[in-house]
Protein backbone atom coordinates (compact mmCIF):
# COMPACT_ATOMS: atom_id res chain seq x y z
CA UNK A 1 0.00 0.00 0.00
CA UNK A 2 1.41 3.36 -1.01
CA UNK A 3 1.94 5.87 1.79
CA UNK A 4 0.15 9.15 1.23
CA UNK A 5 2.49 12.13 1.05
CA UNK A 6 1.00 15.24 2.67
CA UNK A 7 0.67 18.16 0.30
CA UNK A 8 2.39 21.40 1.17
CA UNK A 9 -0.23 24.15 1.44
CA UNK A 10 0.26 26.79 -1.26
CA UNK A 11 1.79 30.09 -0.16
CA UNK A 12 -0.79 32.79 0.52
CA UNK A 13 -0.69 36.47 1.50
CA UNK A 14 -1.81 35.43 5.00
CA UNK A 15 1.77 34.20 5.56
CA UNK A 16 2.77 37.89 5.74
CA UNK A 17 1.37 40.54 8.01
CA UNK A 18 1.81 43.88 9.75
CA UNK A 19 0.40 45.25 12.97
CA UNK A 20 0.70 48.71 14.50
CA UNK A 21 1.88 48.37 18.10
CA UNK A 22 1.99 52.03 19.12
CA UNK A 23 1.71 55.51 17.69
CA UNK A 24 3.89 58.57 17.90
CA UNK A 25 2.20 60.89 20.38
CA UNK A 26 4.40 63.99 20.06
CA UNK A 27 7.10 65.25 17.74
CA UNK A 28 5.66 63.75 14.60
CA UNK A 29 3.51 64.69 11.62
CA UNK A 30 -0.27 64.29 11.48
CA UNK A 31 -2.18 63.07 8.47
CA UNK A 32 -5.19 64.73 6.88
CA UNK A 33 -7.43 63.03 9.46
CA UNK A 34 -5.44 64.55 12.34
CA UNK A 35 -3.95 61.23 13.44
CA UNK A 36 -0.15 60.91 13.85
CA UNK A 37 1.60 59.19 10.95
CA UNK A 38 4.59 57.85 12.90
CA UNK A 39 4.20 54.43 14.47
CA UNK A 40 5.93 51.39 15.92
CA UNK A 41 4.85 48.06 14.51
CA UNK A 42 5.67 44.44 13.75
CA UNK A 43 6.13 42.89 10.31
CA UNK A 44 5.55 39.13 10.21
CA UNK A 45 7.35 37.09 7.53
CA UNK A 46 7.87 33.34 6.97
CA UNK A 47 11.40 33.76 8.35
CA UNK A 48 10.65 35.80 11.43
CA UNK A 49 9.37 39.13 12.68
CA UNK A 50 10.76 42.63 12.18
CA UNK A 51 10.13 45.15 14.95
CA UNK A 52 9.63 48.56 13.35
CA UNK A 53 10.90 51.18 12.86
CA UNK A 54 13.88 49.14 11.68
CA UNK A 55 17.03 49.77 9.68
CA UNK A 56 17.74 46.96 7.21
CA UNK A 57 21.46 46.46 6.44
CA UNK A 58 22.21 46.16 2.73
CA UNK A 59 23.88 43.01 1.43
CA UNK A 60 23.97 44.02 -2.23
CA UNK A 61 25.51 40.82 -3.61
CA UNK A 62 24.19 38.48 -0.90
CA UNK A 63 26.73 39.80 1.59
CA UNK A 64 26.99 42.85 3.81
CA UNK A 65 30.45 43.79 2.63
CA UNK A 66 33.34 42.85 4.95
CA UNK A 67 31.25 41.15 7.68
CA UNK A 68 29.84 37.68 8.34
CA UNK A 69 26.08 37.12 8.39
CA UNK A 70 26.53 36.03 12.00
CA UNK A 71 28.01 39.44 12.75
CA UNK A 72 24.94 41.13 11.24
CA UNK A 73 22.79 39.11 13.65
CA UNK A 74 25.01 40.04 16.60
CA UNK A 75 24.87 43.74 15.80
CA UNK A 76 21.08 43.61 15.83
CA UNK A 77 20.21 43.42 12.15
CA UNK A 78 16.71 41.96 11.87
CA UNK A 79 16.78 41.47 8.09
CA UNK A 80 19.04 42.09 5.11
CA UNK A 81 18.33 43.57 1.69
CA UNK A 82 20.01 42.25 -1.45
CA UNK A 83 20.01 43.61 -4.96
CA UNK A 84 18.13 41.88 -7.78
CA UNK A 85 20.11 43.66 -10.50
CA UNK A 86 23.51 42.64 -9.17
CA UNK A 87 22.51 39.06 -8.31
CA UNK A 88 20.93 38.64 -11.73
CA UNK A 89 24.24 39.59 -13.33
CA UNK A 90 26.36 37.60 -10.89
CA UNK A 91 26.04 34.73 -10.00
CA UNK A 92 22.60 34.50 -11.64
CA UNK A 93 19.18 34.31 -9.97
CA UNK A 94 18.72 30.76 -11.25
CA UNK A 95 21.79 29.65 -9.30
CA UNK A 96 20.49 31.30 -6.11
CA UNK A 97 17.17 29.54 -6.67
CA UNK A 98 18.94 26.21 -7.08
CA UNK A 99 20.81 26.86 -3.82
CA UNK A 100 17.48 27.19 -1.98
CA UNK A 101 16.98 30.91 -2.14
CA UNK A 102 18.82 33.98 -0.92
CA UNK A 103 18.74 33.18 2.80
CA UNK A 104 20.12 29.67 2.41
CA UNK A 105 22.65 30.78 -0.19
CA UNK A 106 24.18 33.39 2.13
CA UNK A 107 23.62 31.49 5.40
CA UNK A 108 21.11 33.99 6.76
CA UNK A 109 18.04 32.53 8.45
CA UNK A 110 16.18 35.79 9.12
CA UNK A 111 13.87 37.85 6.90
CA UNK A 112 15.20 39.05 3.55
CA UNK A 113 14.36 41.84 1.09
CA UNK A 114 15.30 42.26 -2.56
CA UNK A 115 14.75 45.42 -4.56
CA UNK A 116 13.47 45.26 -8.11
CA UNK A 117 16.64 46.36 -9.89
CA UNK A 118 14.95 49.50 -11.17
CA UNK A 119 17.20 51.88 -9.28
CA UNK A 120 20.41 50.20 -10.41
CA UNK A 121 19.28 49.92 -14.02
CA UNK A 122 18.74 53.69 -14.00
CA UNK A 123 21.56 54.91 -11.78
CA UNK A 124 24.25 52.69 -13.28
CA UNK A 125 22.68 52.64 -16.71
CA UNK A 126 22.48 56.40 -17.21
CA UNK A 127 25.71 57.13 -15.45
CA UNK A 128 24.43 58.80 -12.30
CA UNK A 129 27.23 57.04 -10.46
CA UNK A 130 26.07 55.03 -7.42
CA UNK A 131 23.49 57.42 -6.04
CA UNK A 132 20.52 59.46 -7.09
CA UNK A 133 21.22 63.08 -6.25
CA UNK A 134 19.50 64.63 -3.25
CA UNK A 135 20.63 68.11 -4.26
CA UNK A 136 19.29 69.29 -7.59
CA UNK A 137 21.74 72.15 -7.95
CA UNK A 138 24.78 69.95 -7.36
CA UNK A 139 24.78 68.31 -10.78
CA UNK A 140 24.87 69.42 -14.36
CA UNK A 141 22.84 67.88 -17.16
CA UNK A 142 26.00 66.22 -18.46
CA UNK A 143 26.36 64.19 -15.26
CA UNK A 144 23.05 62.44 -15.84
CA UNK A 145 24.45 60.80 -18.94
CA UNK A 146 26.82 57.88 -18.68
CA UNK A 147 30.56 58.31 -18.92
CA UNK A 148 31.68 59.02 -22.49
CA UNK A 149 28.14 60.31 -23.11
CA UNK A 150 26.79 56.86 -23.87
CA UNK A 151 23.43 56.16 -22.31
CA UNK A 152 23.50 52.56 -21.09
CA UNK A 153 19.77 52.25 -20.26
CA UNK A 154 16.84 52.88 -22.60
CA UNK A 155 13.28 53.01 -21.26
CA UNK A 156 10.22 52.10 -23.32
CA UNK A 157 6.67 51.12 -22.47
CA UNK A 158 7.51 47.44 -22.09
CA UNK A 159 10.64 47.79 -19.93
CA UNK A 160 14.30 48.80 -19.95
CA UNK A 161 17.18 47.64 -22.14
CA UNK A 162 20.56 48.14 -20.54
CA UNK A 163 24.19 47.13 -20.71
CA UNK A 164 25.87 45.25 -17.90
CA UNK A 165 28.32 47.42 -15.99
CA UNK A 166 30.47 44.28 -15.57
CA UNK A 167 31.12 43.28 -19.18
CA UNK A 168 28.89 45.37 -21.42
CA UNK A 169 26.47 42.55 -22.25
CA UNK A 170 23.01 43.75 -23.22
CA UNK A 171 20.05 42.75 -21.01
CA UNK A 172 16.35 43.44 -20.84
CA UNK A 173 14.32 44.06 -17.65
CA UNK A 174 10.54 44.13 -17.78
CA UNK A 175 8.09 43.94 -14.88
CA UNK A 176 7.68 40.24 -15.59
CA UNK A 177 11.43 39.61 -15.71
CA UNK A 178 11.98 41.47 -12.45
CA UNK A 179 9.27 39.41 -10.75
CA UNK A 180 10.73 36.16 -12.06
CA UNK A 181 14.21 37.11 -10.87
CA UNK A 182 12.99 38.11 -7.41
CA UNK A 183 10.93 34.95 -7.05
CA UNK A 184 14.02 32.95 -7.91
CA UNK A 185 15.99 34.88 -5.30
CA UNK A 186 13.26 33.97 -2.83
CA UNK A 187 13.28 36.99 -0.49
CA UNK A 188 10.42 37.48 1.97
CA UNK A 189 9.77 41.03 0.72
CA UNK A 190 10.22 42.03 -2.91
CA UNK A 191 9.51 45.24 -4.82
CA UNK A 192 7.60 46.02 -8.00
CA UNK A 193 9.67 47.14 -10.98
CA UNK A 194 9.58 50.92 -11.27
CA UNK A 195 11.30 53.71 -13.15
CA UNK A 196 13.53 55.75 -10.87
CA UNK A 197 13.88 59.30 -12.17
CA UNK A 198 16.29 62.06 -11.11
CA UNK A 199 15.62 65.60 -9.95
CA UNK A 200 16.81 66.83 -13.34
CA UNK A 201 13.93 65.20 -15.22
CA UNK A 202 11.21 67.64 -16.29
CA UNK A 203 7.73 67.79 -14.76
CA UNK A 204 6.29 66.36 -17.99
CA UNK A 205 8.70 63.42 -17.87
CA UNK A 206 7.91 62.81 -14.19
CA UNK A 207 4.19 62.62 -15.08
CA UNK A 208 4.85 60.13 -17.88
CA UNK A 209 7.16 58.10 -15.64
CA UNK A 210 4.66 57.86 -12.77
CA UNK A 211 1.97 56.70 -15.19
CA UNK A 212 4.33 54.13 -16.72
CA UNK A 213 5.37 52.87 -13.28
CA UNK A 214 1.67 52.39 -12.45
CA UNK A 215 1.14 50.33 -15.61
CA UNK A 216 4.22 48.28 -14.76
CA UNK A 217 2.86 47.80 -11.23
CA UNK A 218 -0.28 46.10 -12.57
CA UNK A 219 1.90 43.76 -14.62
CA UNK A 220 4.00 43.04 -11.53
CA UNK A 221 0.88 42.06 -9.58
CA UNK A 222 -0.21 39.67 -12.32
CA UNK A 223 3.21 38.08 -12.68
CA UNK A 224 3.61 37.88 -8.91
CA UNK A 225 0.34 35.95 -8.70
CA UNK A 226 1.50 33.58 -11.47
CA UNK A 227 4.87 32.99 -9.85
CA UNK A 228 3.27 32.40 -6.43
CA UNK A 229 0.87 29.86 -7.93
CA UNK A 230 3.64 28.05 -9.82
CA UNK A 231 6.19 28.01 -6.98
CA UNK A 232 4.31 26.33 -4.16
CA UNK A 233 7.57 24.88 -2.80
CA UNK A 234 8.56 28.34 -1.55
CA UNK A 235 7.00 30.48 1.22
CA UNK A 236 4.86 33.45 0.25
CA UNK A 237 6.81 36.52 -0.85
CA UNK A 238 5.26 39.88 0.01
CA UNK A 239 5.19 42.32 -2.91
CA UNK A 240 5.60 46.06 -2.24
CA UNK A 241 4.51 48.68 -4.77
CA UNK A 242 6.88 51.63 -5.19
CA UNK A 243 5.62 55.22 -4.98
CA UNK A 244 7.39 57.66 -7.30
CA UNK A 245 6.62 61.27 -8.20
CA UNK A 246 9.80 63.17 -7.30
CA UNK A 247 8.99 66.33 -5.32
CA UNK A 248 5.50 66.96 -6.66
CA UNK A 249 2.76 66.59 -4.05
CA UNK A 250 0.00 65.82 -6.54
CA UNK A 251 2.07 63.13 -8.26
CA UNK A 252 3.17 61.51 -4.99
CA UNK A 253 -0.33 61.48 -3.53
CA UNK A 254 -2.02 60.20 -6.68
CA UNK A 255 0.64 57.50 -7.13
CA UNK A 256 0.18 56.35 -3.53
CA UNK A 257 -3.62 56.26 -3.83
CA UNK A 258 -3.39 54.34 -7.07
CA UNK A 259 -1.08 51.67 -5.64
CA UNK A 260 -3.17 51.36 -2.48
CA UNK A 261 -6.26 50.52 -4.52
CA UNK A 262 -4.56 48.58 -7.31
CA UNK A 263 -5.15 44.93 -8.21
CA UNK A 264 -3.79 42.83 -11.03
CA UNK A 265 -5.53 43.04 -14.38
CA UNK A 266 -5.82 39.25 -14.50
CA UNK A 267 -5.27 38.49 -10.80
CA UNK A 268 -8.11 40.58 -9.41
CA UNK A 269 -7.49 39.40 -5.85
CA UNK A 270 -3.80 40.27 -5.86
CA UNK A 271 -2.93 43.50 -4.06
CA UNK A 272 0.28 44.98 -2.76
CA UNK A 273 1.31 43.74 0.67
CA UNK A 274 3.22 46.92 1.49
CA UNK A 275 4.76 49.92 -0.16
CA UNK A 276 8.17 51.38 -0.97
CA UNK A 277 8.84 55.09 -1.18
CA UNK A 278 11.47 55.70 -3.83
CA UNK A 279 12.98 58.22 -6.17
CA UNK A 280 15.09 61.32 -5.91
CA UNK A 281 14.17 64.11 -3.56
CA UNK A 282 15.79 67.08 -1.89
CA UNK A 283 17.02 66.18 1.57
CA UNK A 284 15.27 69.18 3.08
CA UNK A 285 11.92 67.93 1.74
CA UNK A 286 12.27 64.31 2.82
CA UNK A 287 9.89 64.41 5.78
CA UNK A 288 7.28 66.39 3.87
CA UNK A 289 7.31 64.02 0.89
CA UNK A 290 7.14 60.92 3.09
CA UNK A 291 4.19 62.44 4.95
CA UNK A 292 2.29 63.00 1.68
CA UNK A 293 2.73 59.36 0.78
CA UNK A 294 2.00 57.97 4.26
CA UNK A 295 -1.16 60.04 4.43
CA UNK A 296 -2.52 58.24 1.35
CA UNK A 297 -1.39 54.68 2.12
CA UNK A 298 -3.39 52.19 4.21
CA UNK A 299 -2.59 52.00 7.91
CA UNK A 300 -2.42 48.21 7.99
CA UNK A 301 0.47 47.81 5.55
CA UNK A 302 4.17 48.62 6.06
CA UNK A 303 6.05 51.43 4.32
CA UNK A 304 9.70 51.09 3.33
CA UNK A 305 11.80 54.16 2.52
CA UNK A 306 14.50 53.21 0.05
CA UNK A 307 18.07 54.46 0.47
CA UNK A 308 18.05 56.38 3.78
CA UNK A 309 20.39 56.11 6.80
CA UNK A 310 21.47 59.58 7.99
CA UNK A 311 20.34 60.24 11.59
CA UNK A 312 18.36 63.39 10.77
CA UNK A 313 16.69 61.65 7.81
CA UNK A 314 15.72 58.69 9.99
CA UNK A 315 14.01 60.88 12.57
CA UNK A 316 12.22 62.87 9.86
CA UNK A 317 11.08 59.76 8.03
CA UNK A 318 9.83 57.97 11.15
CA UNK A 319 7.92 61.08 12.23
CA UNK A 320 6.30 61.12 8.77
CA UNK A 321 5.21 57.47 8.88
CA UNK A 322 7.99 55.32 7.36
CA UNK A 323 8.54 51.91 9.00
CA UNK A 324 11.72 50.42 7.53
CA UNK A 325 14.80 51.79 5.75
CA UNK A 326 17.85 50.54 3.89
CA UNK A 327 21.04 52.20 2.72
CA UNK A 328 24.57 51.20 1.71
CA UNK A 329 26.06 54.31 3.34
CA UNK A 330 26.99 52.85 6.76
CA UNK A 331 29.08 50.06 5.24
CA UNK A 332 30.40 52.09 2.31
CA UNK A 333 31.56 54.93 4.54
CA UNK A 334 33.06 52.45 7.00
CA UNK A 335 35.30 50.99 4.29
CA UNK A 336 36.69 54.47 3.74
CA UNK A 337 37.38 54.97 7.45
CA UNK A 338 34.43 57.27 8.18
CA UNK A 339 32.89 56.11 11.46
CA UNK A 340 29.87 57.33 13.37
CA UNK A 341 29.91 58.45 16.99
CA UNK A 342 27.42 60.12 19.30
CA UNK A 343 29.24 63.38 18.63
CA UNK A 344 29.33 63.05 14.86
CA UNK A 345 31.55 61.39 12.27
CA UNK A 346 35.14 60.48 13.01
CA UNK A 347 37.79 59.85 10.38
CA UNK A 348 39.65 56.77 11.62
CA UNK A 349 42.57 57.69 9.36
CA UNK A 350 43.09 61.16 10.86
CA UNK A 351 46.20 61.99 12.85
CA UNK A 352 44.10 62.69 15.93
CA UNK A 353 43.22 58.98 16.21
CA UNK A 354 46.83 57.68 16.06
CA UNK A 355 47.39 57.62 19.83
CA UNK A 356 43.81 57.49 20.99
CA UNK A 357 43.77 54.36 23.13
CA UNK A 358 40.01 54.20 23.69
CA UNK A 359 36.95 53.13 21.76
CA UNK A 360 36.07 55.13 18.67
CA UNK A 361 32.74 55.84 20.45
CA UNK A 362 32.68 55.35 24.22
CA UNK A 363 28.86 55.13 24.19
CA UNK A 364 28.64 52.36 21.60
CA UNK A 365 28.00 48.75 22.63
CA UNK A 366 29.22 47.11 19.41
CA UNK A 367 31.86 44.38 19.23
CA UNK A 368 34.38 46.82 17.77
CA UNK A 369 34.03 49.44 20.48
CA UNK A 370 34.08 46.84 23.25
CA UNK A 371 37.32 45.25 22.03
CA UNK A 372 39.40 47.68 19.93
CA UNK A 373 40.77 51.19 20.22
CA UNK A 374 40.66 54.10 17.83
CA UNK A 375 44.45 53.86 17.63
CA UNK A 376 44.24 50.26 16.40
CA UNK A 377 41.60 51.16 13.82
CA UNK A 378 43.81 54.04 12.66
CA UNK A 379 46.69 51.59 12.23
CA UNK A 380 44.57 49.12 10.26
CA UNK A 381 43.41 51.74 7.79
CA UNK A 382 46.85 53.27 7.39
CA UNK A 383 48.33 49.80 6.85
CA UNK A 384 45.49 48.97 4.44
CA UNK A 385 44.56 45.87 6.42
CA UNK A 386 41.19 44.29 5.56
CA UNK A 387 40.27 43.97 9.23
CA UNK A 388 39.84 47.73 9.36
CA UNK A 389 36.86 47.54 7.00
CA UNK A 390 35.34 44.68 8.99
CA UNK A 391 35.58 46.39 12.38
CA UNK A 392 34.43 49.75 11.02
CA UNK A 393 31.44 48.19 9.25
CA UNK A 394 30.36 46.33 12.38
CA UNK A 395 30.47 49.63 14.27
CA UNK A 396 28.65 51.75 11.68
CA UNK A 397 25.90 49.21 11.08
CA UNK A 398 25.40 48.76 14.82
CA UNK A 399 25.32 52.52 15.35
CA UNK A 400 22.45 53.01 12.88
CA UNK A 401 20.60 49.81 13.86
CA UNK A 402 20.80 50.80 17.53
CA UNK A 403 19.68 54.36 16.79
CA UNK A 404 16.53 53.09 15.10
CA UNK A 405 15.97 50.67 17.99
CA UNK A 406 16.09 53.67 20.32
CA UNK A 407 13.67 55.55 18.06
CA UNK A 408 11.21 52.63 18.31
CA UNK A 409 11.54 52.60 22.11
CA UNK A 410 10.99 56.37 22.22
CA UNK A 411 7.71 56.01 20.32
CA UNK A 412 6.51 53.47 22.84
CA UNK A 413 7.52 55.50 25.92
CA UNK A 414 6.59 58.92 24.46
CA UNK A 415 10.12 60.38 24.44
CA UNK A 416 10.61 60.71 20.67
CA UNK A 417 11.01 64.49 20.59
CA UNK A 418 13.49 64.46 23.46
CA UNK A 419 15.55 61.69 21.85
CA UNK A 420 15.57 63.48 18.50
CA UNK A 421 16.75 66.75 20.01
CA UNK A 422 19.46 65.03 22.03
CA UNK A 423 20.81 62.80 19.25
CA UNK A 424 20.76 65.39 16.47
CA UNK A 425 22.04 68.15 18.72
CA UNK A 426 25.13 66.11 19.51
CA UNK A 427 25.68 64.43 16.16
CA UNK A 428 25.57 67.68 14.20
CA UNK A 429 26.98 70.02 16.86
CA UNK A 430 29.13 72.89 15.48
CA UNK A 431 31.61 72.41 18.33
CA UNK A 432 32.24 68.81 17.34
CA UNK A 433 32.60 69.75 13.70
CA UNK A 434 35.29 72.27 14.56
CA UNK A 435 37.11 69.81 16.83
CA UNK A 436 36.92 67.06 14.23
CA UNK A 437 38.24 69.40 11.54
CA UNK A 438 41.18 70.35 13.79
CA UNK A 439 42.00 66.70 14.47
CA UNK A 440 41.88 65.81 10.79
CA UNK A 441 43.95 68.78 9.63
Amino acid sequence: MNERIPLTPPPTPSDFGFTVDDRLAAGGVSGSDGAPLGRAGTIRTPHGEIQTPAFIPVGTKATVKAVLPESVTQLGGQAVLANAYHLFLQPGSDLVDEAGGLGRFMNWDGPTFTDSGGFQVMSLGVGFKKVISMTESAHSDAEVIAKNKERLAHVDEDGVTFKSFINGDRHRFTPEVSMEIQHQLGADIIFAFDECTTLLNTRAYQEDSVARTARWAVRCLDEHARQTSDRTHRPYQALFGVVQGAQYEDLRRSAARGLAEMTGAEAGDQRFDGFGIGGALEKSELGTIVSWVSDELPENKPRHLLGISEPDDLFAAVAAGADTFDCVAPSRQARGGSMYSAGGRINAKSAGQRRRFEAIDAECDCYTCENYTAAYLHHLFKAKEMLGSTLATIHNERFIVRLVERIRASIIDDTFAELRDEVLGRFYSPEFAREAAAKQA
